[in-house]
C-alpha cells in the first residue's frame, strides 16, 4: 500500500474508530428499548454514524504505512471494548444459540427439535428467536450444540448473561484467530501488518463475530490455527504431531460449522505436495484426511452426549432463500414474472448448478495447489471463497471465511484495496440494530442519510488538514 501523505496519524485513526463503536452501544440500547418511531429513527442514525465512523478509521488506515502488529493488536483490541456492552447486532442468531442450548439442556436433540417444540411457542426465549429458527433445528454440529448447552446451563435461562457468555466464547474464537493470522502470513511470505489489518482489524470482524456473537468466529479461530499448525509443520521436514493436531483443530472447527472441512482439503494437499505430489500421494492425503475428521466427528458426538443427529440437519440452511446469493438471484427474478412456484423452482436449479460449480473450482484450486501454481494459505481463502459465493446461502459475514485466509496470503498491490473496498460495502450493509425494518423504510432510509452526513463531515477532518500542511510546506 502506498502512502498517502494528506492522511491523520494512525493513533488519531484509532481513536476515531473508538469513537465509532462507543457511538454504536448506546445507540444500539436504545433502538432495544424504544418504542417511539422517531427515537427508533434516531438510534439508528447514531448507529449508522457509529459504524461508518468506524470503516472510515479501518480504510483510512489501511492506505498509509502500517503500525506494527501489536499496535494492530492493541487497536483491536481497545474498538472491542464497548461491542463487549452491546445488546447483539446485526442479527439475532444469538438468540437461536441460547435457545438451541435450552433444548440441548433439557436432554433433547437439537439437531431434531425446534426451539418452539422443545421449548413451548411462549418461552421467552423462544420469542427473541427469529421466527424461520423457532420451529428449525440447530444445524451446527456436535461442539458447539455442547458450548450451546453449558452457556445455557450457566446462565440457567438469564437472556443477557447467555448473550454475554456467547460473546465470551466468540472472544477465544478471535485470540485463535489473531494468533494464527500472523503465522499463516509467515507461511505464505506475506506482511503480518496487511494480514493483521485486512483479516483481524477488520469491521466485519468487530461487527459480527463480538457485536453479532456469531459462532463462525469459533469455527475460523479453530481452522485458522489448525491450518497454521500443520502448514508450519510441514515447512522443513514432515512434523507428524503438528501435522496431527492441526487436523484435529481442524476437525473440531467443522463440528461447528462445516464449511471449514476446506481447510483439511488443503492441508492434506500440502502433505500431498509434500511427499511427491504425485496423484497417489494426493488421494492417500486425502483418504487420510477423511478418516481423521470420522474419527474426531465420532469421538465428538459420542463424549458430548449429543448423538449423530448434526448429520441429518447439514441441509437446514440451505432451506433459507438468502438473496445475497447469487445462485439465488435468477430465482427472484423468475418468481417476479411468473409467481412463487417458478421461484422456488428455479431456487433449486441454481442451488444445484451452484454445487457442481463449487465441486469443479474446488478441484481445480486443489489441483493448482498440488502443482505449486498457488500456495496453501491463498489456495484456502480461494476455495472458502467459491463456496460462499456459490453456495445456497450468503450472509455478510460469511465474507470473512474467505477474507481473513485471504489477507494473510501474498495478495497483489490490487487485491489488497479491493478485498478492502469489499468488506467496506459489506460492513455498511445491514442496519446494526438487529430486528426486522419492514414497514419502516423511511426511518431506515433517514437514519443512513444522516449517518452518510456525519461520517462525509468526519473525512473532512481527517483528510482535509492534512492536505493543506502538505500544500503549505510544498509552498515553502
Amino acid at each position: 500500500m502506498d502512502p498517502h501523505p494528506a492522511l491523520a496519524a494512525p493513533d488519531r485513526l484509532r481513536w476515531t474508530g473508538f469513537g465509532g463503536v462507543a457511538l454504536l452501544t448506546p445507540a444500539a440500547w436504545v433502538g432495544a428499548v424504544a418504542s417511539s418511531p422517531g427515537v427508533v429513527a434516531s438510534a439508528l442514525a447514531a448507529g449508522v454514524a457509529g459504524i461508518g465512523l468506524l470503516v472510515l478509521s479501518w480504510a483510512l488506515l489501511g492506505r498509509a504505512p502500517l503500525p506494527s502488529p501489536s499496535w494492530l493488536l492493541r487497536t483491536l483490541a481497545l474498538w472491542c471494548g464497548p461491542l463487549l456492552v452491546a445488546p447483539p447486532l446485526f442479527s439475532r442468531d444469538v438468540f437461536s444459540y441460547l435457545a438451541q442450548g435450552e433444548v440441548a439442556a433439557r436432554g433433547l436433540d437439537p439437531n431434531a427439535v425446534g426451539p418452539a417444540t422443545g421449548l413451548g411457542a411462549a418461552s421467552e426465549v423462544v420469542g427473541r428467536v427469529g421466527s424461520y429458527w423457532r420451529d428449525t433445528p440447530s444445524p451446527y454440529g456436535p461442539l458447539f450444540g455442547a458450548v450451546e448447552r453449558v452457556v445455557a446451563e450457566v446462565s440457567a435461562g438469564d437472556p443477557v448473561a447467555g448473550v454475554l457468555l456467547h460473546r465470551l466464547v466468540c472472544l477465544l474464537g478471535l485470540v485463535l484467530i489473531g494468533w494464527a493470522v500472523p503465522r499463516l502470513a509467515a507461511v505464505a511470505g506475506a506482511s503480518r501488518r496487511t494480514a493483521l489489518w485486512l483479516g483481524v482489524l477488520n469491521p466485519l470482524v468487530l461487527w459480527h463475530l463480538v457485536g453479532g456473537a456469531h459462532n463462525d468466529s469459533v469455527m475460523l479461530g479453530l481452522m485458522l490455527a489448525g491450518t497454521a499448525v500443520a502448514l508450519e509443520g510441514l515447512r522443513e521436514r514432515v512434523d507428524r504431531w503438528a501435522v496431527c493436531a492441526g487436523v484435529v483443530l481442524i476437525s473440531s472447527a467443522a463440528l461447528v460449522k462445516l464449511p471449514a472441512l476446506a481447510a483439511l482439503a488443503v492441508v492434506g494437499t500440502a502433505l500431498a505436495r509434500r511427499r511427491g505430489g504425485s496423484l497417489r500421494d494426493f488421494l492417500l492425503a486425502g483418504l487420510g484426511m477423511v478418516l481423521a475428521f470420522a474419527v474426531v466427528s465420532a469421538s465428538v458426538s459420542v463424549l458430548t452426549g449429543l448423538g449423530f443427529g448434526w448429520v441429518r440437519a447439514l441441509g437446514t440452511p440451505g432451506r433459507v432463500n438468502s438473496w445475497l446469493a447469487p445462485t439465488n438471484w435468477f430465482g427472484f427474478l423468475t418468481g417476479g414474472l411468473f409467481g412463487a412456484r417458478a421461484t422456488q423452482a428455479m431456487i433449486g436449479v441454481g442451488k444445484a448448478i451452484g454445487f457442481a460449480m463449487t465441486v469443479c473450482g474446488v478441484g481445480a484450486v486443489l489441483v493448482r495447489q498440488l502443482r505449486g501454481r498457488v500456495g496453501a494459505v491463498a489456495s484456502l481463502g480461494t476455495v472458502l471463497g467459491l463456496v460462499v459465493v456459490l453456495g445456497p446461502v450468503v450472509q455478510p459475514w460469511y465474507a470473512l471465511w474467505a477474507v481473513v485466509p485471504l489477507a494473510a496470503s501474498r495478495l497483489s498491490g490490487r487485491a489488497v484495496p479491493r478485498s478492502a473496498g469489499a468488506v467496506a460495502v459489506f460492513a455498511v450493509l445491514v442496519p446494526p440494530l438487529a430486528g426486522d425494518f419492514t414497514g419502516r423504510v423511511g426511518s431506515l432510509v433517514a437514519g443512513y442519510a444522516i449517518g452518510a452526513v456525519v461520517v462525509w463531515a468526519a473525512f473532512l477532518l481527517l483528510t482535509r488538514p492534512a492536505a493543506v500542511r502538505v500544500a503549505v510546506q510544498a509552498r515553502a
